[in-house]
């Protein structure tokens, strides 16, 4: 028996006429994307990617990431025998690709002062810099009651202003080759706002503004600007989080230990910067989903923030 559909036409007329034109398009639609992504990927071959806090996390899984498709990747964080480990991992990799050797430059984003002197260096070692992801940063977990001040101004500098400073540094020579890429991996919290996270939240905020300006006035000078979000990660971002006192909290949170891996996390990233997208999230549903009630039903959201913070988690130092 031949199943007919209420205007007397077959389900095998549609098939062929409909789902199979549909299905072999799709087809091809996804080959064509595959292969551009391929040939935007292929582009990053001998570019000078300078990545902070490549010594561990979402750092050293990009470092990865970008080495494997042949850029040059500046390695940057505070660790030099941390970087050095990268740098040899990288190096052992038996690529199809061909690579170009890994530098490695010292850099404390807390210290202002000597940003300029690293950028210099990286000019110095490698000529030019192609894409800037500035990854490097600290979290916390606190109450605003107890906190220290110098507490937020230690956070503020290191998540803020280093990456503010080092994007300063290197601006310049992408405007006058109009050409360039610069990353902030900032977080979901720059997007909301929860109990224990002040000092951290706000400078995700501040990068997040600093970052949407910065794309309006490049747009000009064929800079790009990607915003990263990424929710729980697993990563030692909790373990050396600051806490109210400045000590380290030294746990491992339930959620960054149940949180996507660096390598994923990574390889959307670099899918993102071959894009040239604007904003990245990287998250699972249920922090994407708080991103939407904060903006569609502010009430309800405010009233879970509040049941979230009361009583406070954490131990008051």
């Amino acid at each position: 028996m031949k199943f007919l559909f209420a205007d007397g036409q077959s389900a095998n007329w549609y098939f062929k006429y409909v789902g199979l034109p549909l299905s072999v398009g799709m087809a091809i639609y996804t080959l064509f994307s595959k292969l551009a992504d391929k040939r935007r990927r292929a582009a990053l071959r001998g570019k000078v990617v300078v990545i902070t806090g490549a010594s561990s996390g979402i750092g050293e899984a990009l470092a990865h990431a970008f080495y494997d498709q042949g850029s040059k990747v500046v390695l940057a964080a505070r660790r030099k025998t941390e970087l050095e480990r990268v740098k040899g991992d990288l190096q052992s990799k038996k690529l199809a690709v061909p690579t170009l050797e890994p530098v490695c430059i010292e850099l404390d984003l807390g210290d202002l002062d000597h940003i300029e002197d690293f950028s210099k260096k990286v000019y110095n070692a490698c000529g030019t810099v192609d894409i800037l992801i500035n990854n490097g940063g600290i979290s916390y977990r606190g109450n605003i009651l107890h906190s220290k001040m110098d507490v937020y101004q230690q956070i503020m500098n290191v998540n803020y202003f280093g990456s503010v400073a080092l994007t300063k540094a290197v601006l310049p020579k992408m405007v006058e080759n109009r050409s360039g890429h610069i990353v902030f991996i900032s977080s979901i919290q720059g997007l909301i706002a929860i109990p224990d996270r002040a000092a951290y939240a706000a400078t995700k905020h501040a990068i997040q503004a600093f970052g949407d300006s910065l794309r309006a006035e490049m747009y000009q000078h064929n800079v790009n600007v990607t915003m990263v979000s990424p929710g729980y990660i697993i990563t030692a971002v909790s373990l050396n989080a600051l806490t109210s006192s400045g000590e380290k909290h030294g746990v491992m949170d339930a959620a960054t230990a149940s949180g996507l891996t660096p390598q994923y996390t990574a390889e959307k990233i670099l899918d993102s910067v071959v894009k040239k997208e604007n904003d990245l999230v990287v998250s699972q549903f249920v922090p994407k989903f708080a991103v939407f009630i904060r903006h569609f039903a502010p009430s309800i959201y405010h009233y879970l923030m509040a049941k979230r913070a009361e009583p406070t988690k954490l131990t008051v130092k």
